[in-house]
């Protein structure tokens, strides 16, 4: 997942495109011909691995404590190569669809357009539904993120006194720190353009590298020094949890279709794709290992705060902090066009958007842990967008010329991503609210 601003068209066109009334058949990408410069393989590399990391590599270390280090490897190298696939698909399906005798569908660019080419406004409406809670669910995350890290910071008390202690009139400190960010929120949400806040999206990509790279200096340095005691295997309870926040963490599959219509050589995408997504699974296998080898059964669920109070960690952690706080608009963006499309006729809604940012910050107060929650994200919703929709997408575009092996291998995508799903959702669910009893 990453913040560029391209990512905020994940699920729409931005908001300054909407000058006529768009019907269900409007690309939700606007198509406006202008010619412009399209991406090298390098360049592509970048804009690829921008979409696709993001915050939730800080809550991988934490899952390598309860899954096991041995699972979460197995299950890092799974779901990219999953998740790959799952972009392949799409890629294979709009060729298809715009290489059509017919012409019927010229110009697919983007998922819900994908989706409105295959199954007609049902199509659509799925995929914008999922992209709308996978896209609220991020904003949550980063809300609790912002809220446990600034207590952690404010406090010499344990994470689970600073996250539910009264600090402040009978408020906890997380929530104080959620509501202080909330009218600032909605003044940063009323901007109808993205273009003052993009750049600051370059700034949030290379926070979180760096938060990484000192992140993994530090937790080599404290590996040398003690070897806790680590688990290779946990529960099928805690697997089910870890694969929710595998997924989350590889979420980028609305990226996949304009991705691939900026690259300039297309034909070359797929190794460009397979090759960042290798390299991605590396790089989270190695920082999801190298935290818990450190810390052992102390990981926190945000590896930030194993870091102690230095200076160098409380400019690690505010940075993520105000880096994720500009942030929200611009991933909150795909939500308020989905909304606006089908309740505003496209217009710029104020009461809206305000109304969203209400609700994230009333459901971030009340989760007390980010990698639970980056768990039921990633298994509700991501595992539909990732994996349930493109193989169901794929078999339905081919199913009149494919084999039974390429039907058969459609389908138990399809099953998988749904069994993993619902799995998922029930053991991050128990998560959740064993916290609290």
């Amino acid at each position: 997942m990453g913040f560029d601003d391209d990512k905020t068209n994940e699920a729409g066109s931005s908001s300054n495109t909407l000058r006529i009334l768009p019907r269900e058949d409007t690309p939700l990408l606007s198509v406006n011909g202008k010619p412009h410069t399209l991406s090298s393989q390098p360049k592509t590399f970048a804009n690829v691995f921008i979409s696709i990391v993001g915050a939730g590599v800080l809550g991988l270390p934490y899952t390598f404590m309860r899954t096991g280090w041995l699972t979460s490897l197995l299950m890092i190298s799974f779901v990219a190569a999953l998740t790959f696939h799952g972009m392949m698909l799409l890629i294979h399906t709009r060729k298809k669809l715009e290489d059509s005798p017919l012409g019927a569908f010229p110009k697919i660019a983007s998922f819900g357009d994908l989706g409105f080419a295959v199954c007609g406004s049902i199509g659509r409406f799925a995929v914008d539904s999922m992209i709308v809670l996978s896209q609220a669910g991020f904003c949550v995350g980063y809300l609790i993120f912002i809220g446990n890290t600034l207590a952690n910071l404010s406090t010499s008390s344990s994470a689970a006194a600073a996250s539910s202690s009264p600090n402040f009139l009978g408020i906890s400190a997380k929530s104080l720190y959620v509501w202080s960010c909330f009218p600032f929120q909605l003044g940063l949400n009323s901007i109808p353009s993205l273009t003052l806040l993009a750049p600051l999206s370059i700034f949030a990509d290379i926070v979180d590298l760096g938060a990484m790279g000192v992140v993994m200096i530090q937790d080599a340095i404290i590996f040398t020094k003690q070897m806790p005691a680590v688990e290779a295997f946990g529960t099928l309870s805690t697997f089910f949890y870890g694969l929710g926040v595998a997924v989350y963490s590889f979420e980028g599959i609305g990226m996949a279709l304009p991705l691939e219509t900026e690259m300039k050589d297309k034909s070359k995408f797929g190794k460009i794709l397979g090759l960042t997504m290798f390299f991605i699974a590396s790089m989270y296998a190695a920082f999801g290992a190298m935290g818990y080898f450190a810390f052992g059964d102390n990981t926190r669920d945000i590896i930030t705060a194993n870091m102690g109070k230095g200076l160098l960690s409380t400019v690690v952690q505010l940075g993520l902090c105000i880096n994720l706080f500009f942030t929200l608009p611009l991933m909150m963006n795909p939500v308020y066009e989905v909304f606006e499309r089908r309740f505003s006729n496209g217009r710029y809604c104020l009461w809206m958007r305000w109304m969203l940012v209400l609700g994230v910050s009333l459901v971030a107060l009340f989760v007390p842990n980010f990698a639970d929650f980056l768990s039921l994200v990633g298994s509700s919703t991501c595992c539909v967008l990732g994996f349930v929709f493109p193989a169901l997408f794929h078999y339905l575009t081919f199913k009149e010329e494919m084999s039974w092996r390429r039907a058969s291998a459609d389908i138990s995508i399809v099953v998988l991503g749904v069994v993993l799903g619902v799995s998922g959702t029930w053991y991050s669910l128990i998560e959740i609210f064993s916290v609290k009893v």
